[in-house]
């Protein structure tokens, strides 16, 4: 799941980035303004209207039904983790905007569209924004608890990793022998993040400094 949303959620945010950054039209700048606005309030604050959202589409039990598969809630999921990911767009804005608009003209002269520019050359020469945004969209719904606990609520077979380690401290009669558990699953969730900031450091480092040179 984590890596599905990971790659949706990455590709929307260039997309949406790349547009802002080097097209002009009429509602450029009030959609940047409202993707902004949006993305100053925290998403559990629409959880409740989700939920019901998700029911009224066939992803969650309701209407007389009382299970779906459990793809339905991993699809859920998903589909709230990349809802709001264009909302992120002003890091890797900031980023395509330094990149000259010389090669883009030079590309337009020699025959090609915004399409293949973008992912033929404006892509490949920005290593660092792709990192950066594909781990902070990795991080997410890879140690997610809330969202996950509203749609899935007490359907074991689809909670997430987060839900399973709280399950372990939450009402059970041995606490001390669970909470020894929990705790070395905690350390274990952590560690592919950690991995991944290990080997993408400076790539990481890069994503966030270039972006936030031009807004």
């Amino acid at each position: 799941m984590a890596i599905f949303t990971c790659i949706i959620a990455t590709i929307i945010v260039l997309l949406t980035s790349y547009a802002f950054s080097r097209l002009r039209f009429k509602a450029r700048k009030p959609m940047m303004k409202l993707l902004m606005i949006l993305g100053m309030f925290p998403g559990f604050m629409s959880m409740i209207a989700i939920y019901f959202i998700l029911k009224g589409i066939g992803l969650l039990p309701g209407g007389g039904r009382t299970s779906v598969p459990t793809a339905n809630y991993l699809i859920a999921i998903v589909l709230v983790n990349i809802s709001g990911a264009a909302m992120g767009y002003y890091v890797s804005k900031g980023y395509f905007d330094t990149i000259s608009r010389s090669i883009d003209e030079a590309a337009e002269i020699d025959g090609a569209n915004k399409a293949q520019i973008f992912w033929n050359i404006t892509l490949p020469l920005s290593k660092p924004i792709v990192i950066y945004q594909a781990l902070t969209a990795f991080m997410g719904p890879w140690g997610d608890y809330i969202f996950s606990s509203t749609i899935t609520r007490t359907e074991k077979r689809a909670w997430l990793v987060a839900q399973g380690l709280f399950s372990m401290i939450d009402g059970l009669g041995d606490l001390n022998i669970y909470f020894t558990r929990y705790a070395a699953g905690s350390i274990l969730l952590s560690v592919p993040i950690v991995i991944l900031f290990i080997f993408m450091q400076r790539y990481y480092v890069s994503g966030v400094t270039g972006g936030a040179v031009k807004g």
